[in-house]
């Protein structure tokens, strides 16, 4: 009998290890600066083209390689990071597991050039698919540059699943804060299509969090610092006034490794407690310094997920340190224990005995002396009065029709009613709809301004006092791909300097105040809200404007509103779902309500 079971070959196992450690061109870029990065660089340039589709390139002024260790590097399982098993409970490097450089070199076309001090002459290494097509030397300053090209070119079916270059470029992005926030003693550069995205100084932490996200992030941190047997805890909380409703500025860094942890997370939200509003997410940059051996960060491919071994220790030090930060820094509310002084009673008061207050009483007022008894009880015979029971008429009051259509159709009766300030009941013939409010104001203002956007026809309204914004780079990227749809919708700008934005109109169902927070929410990163990558510009801002303008769950309305909003509601062209395609209404139908009361 044959057998079944074969080895696969060699560049079959590599694209399938590739599948694992390379998800999208970001998953490269990690690898790559996390390289440059143990090299032990001062400098590090990021190229991308294409959202790396076309090239990614990562250049160093780190140690280098030799020719030998070149070759070796692109093998896999090899490294320099560990000899023993028990190295991996030792580790202080970010690269360990020796899979990346050949998983990359498997899935697509690397061109690497390195020097190390001692050497004159740089080597270069060309793979294409795993295949070494060239080993020579050239002409490279100290360090590495590595250049990957055409990436999944062998994988067609992966490259087709990649998202669109501005979602693309997002992940990259992301990463890169990454690793720029964990390192602020290095500088990075980050080149996009030819222009300068990021340039990074070497510096602070603070300053490196402002160079990133905007200087005026400055203003908004609050220094969070402990140090403990078990861990010493660094880092910066942002005040709760500037917390935003998005969690793009939260990071954890275990040992300068960017980490995602939903326990520490908690932690740091029950810091918070009582001083965020409904809806807003804590913002935060944690630096955690723990001994190797206590933690195991082999546990995913991206080692961003770490199993500590003291983890409830950990969240109560890591709680109440920044609750202490917060506290420190006047954030928590405080109670007032000064005195007034207009209160305080007198010392050469105390011996001496109250007296009753002298009250003056006129016997001889009489209110009702000048007064006719007619001007406290009017008479029947008034003409005024008269005039009020004036074409009423006796009436037969069994003559009333009070059917069930009849009692619908009265001008006095409610066609619509609140309940619970969250849903809008219209009771029909034969059944009612239970409609949730918030979705059913989404749908309507979702439609409207996409066929603002669409049609071309949006209304502006000017502001009174124009709104200026400092974008950050991520920012300026963002309102360029988003530029077009938002004066369409009825925004309109003036951008100085390339990051000094002036919002000087607002579209017409946007109310002035809130023209900044909204024009920030559209510039969000939204790299994590996957519902929102799969559509167009103009549908994402819709979208983010219908869900941040609509009425909320618990907000009254008058009976007019009810009614104005149900009218709106069952003119729009979709009326089963919002538009994220969450239910609107439920029907309760007549024979349900006879069954429960039967």
């Amino acid at each position: 009998m044959a057998s079944k079971i074969t080895l696969l070959p060699d560049h079959v196992a590599n694209q399938i290890a590739a599948g694992e450690v390379i998800q999208r061109p970001a998953s490269v870029v990690k690898e790559l600066l996390e390289n440059a990065v143990d090299a032990q660089a001062t400098q590090i340039q990021l190229v991308i083209k294409n959202a790396g589709k076309t090239l990614i390139q990562v250049i160093d002024n780190g140690e280098g390689m030799s020719n030998t260790d070149l070759r070796l590097a692109f093998e896999r399982h090899a490294t320099s990071k560990i000899t023993l098993a028990e190295d991996l409970f030792a580790l202080k490097t970010k690269g360990f597991r020796g899979e990346a450089l050949a998983s990359i070199a498997a899935i697509s076309h690397v061109e690497t050039h390195t020097r190390t001090t001692s050497e004159e002459v740089s080597h270069c290494l060309k793979i294409e698919g795993s295949t070494v097509v060239d080993q020579s030397l050239s002409t490279q300053p100290k360090g590495t540059s590595i250049a990957v090209k055409s990436l999944f070119y062998n994988i067609p079916a992966r490259r087709n699943f990649l998202k669109s270059d501005q979602v693309e470029l997002r992940h990259i992005i992301d990463e890169f804060h990454r690793v720029a926030l964990a390192h602020p003693e290095i500088k990075f550069l980050f080149y996009n299509n030819g222009h300068e995205l990021f340039e990074l100084g070497a510096t602070g932490l603070k300053k490196r969090i402002a160079a990133v996200f905007g200087s005026k992030w400055e203003s908004q941190l609050v220094p969070v610092k402990e140090q403990t047997s078990l861990a010493i805890i660094t880092g910066f909380a942002v005040k709760p006034e500037f917390s935003k409703k998005s969690r793009g500025q939260q990071f954890f860094f275990v040992n300068n490794r960017f980490i995602k942890s939903s326990f520490l997370h908690h932690a740091v939200s029950n810091a918070f407690e009582g001083l965020l509003r409904p809806g807003f997410q804590p913002g935060y940059f944690i630096y955690l310094t723990v001994d190797p051996q206590s933690i195991d960060i082999n546990i995913h491919p991206t080692k961003t997920e770490v199993k500590f071994e003291e983890e409830q220790n950990l969240y109560a030090i890591l709680r109440a340190a920044v609750k202490h930060s917060l506290g420190v820094f006047q954030v928590l509310p405080t109670l007032d224990f000064e005195k007034d002084a207009s209160l305080e009673v007198p010392y050469a008061y105390k011996d001496k005995t109250p007296e009753p207050p002298p009250i003056a009483v006129d016997s001889n007022f009489n209110p009702f002396k000048n007064e006719h008894k007619s001007s406290i009880r009017p008479s029947v015979k008034d003409p005024q009065w008269e005039a009020l029971y004036s074409g009423i008429k006796e009436a037969n009051l069994s003559t009333i029709d009070t059917s069930e259509d009849s009692l619908l159709n009265l001008p006095e009766s409610p066609k619509v009613f609140q309940l619970f300030s969250k849903y809008i009941v219209c009771p029909l013939k034969t059944h009612l709809l239970l409609i949730d409010q918030k979705r059913a104001h989404q749908r309507i203002l979702y439609e409207r301004f996409l066929s603002s956007i669409t049609q071309k026809k949006g209304v502006s309204q000017s502001l009174l006092f124009p709104v200026v914004l400092e974008l950050n780079p991520q920012q300026t990227e963002e309102f360029t791909h988003r530029v077009e749809a938002l004066e369409l919708l009825g925004f309109q700008f003036v951008l100085k300097d390339s990051n000094h934005l002036t919002i000087t109109a607002a579209p017409e169902y946007c109310p002035a105040s809130k023209a900044e927070e909204l024009v920030e929410q559209l510039l969000i990163n939204e790299s994590e809200e996957s519902s929102l990558e799969d559509f167009s510009p103009a549908d994402r801002v819709a979208k983010t404007m219908a869900k941040n303008l609509a009425i909320k769950s618990g907000e009254s309305l008058t009976a007019q509103e009810q009614q104005a909003l149900i009218d709106d509601f069952f003119a729009c062209k979709e009326t089963a779902v919002s538009p994220f395609n969450r239910q609107i209404f439920i029907t309760l139908e007549k024979t349900d309500i006879e069954q429960k009361l039967n």
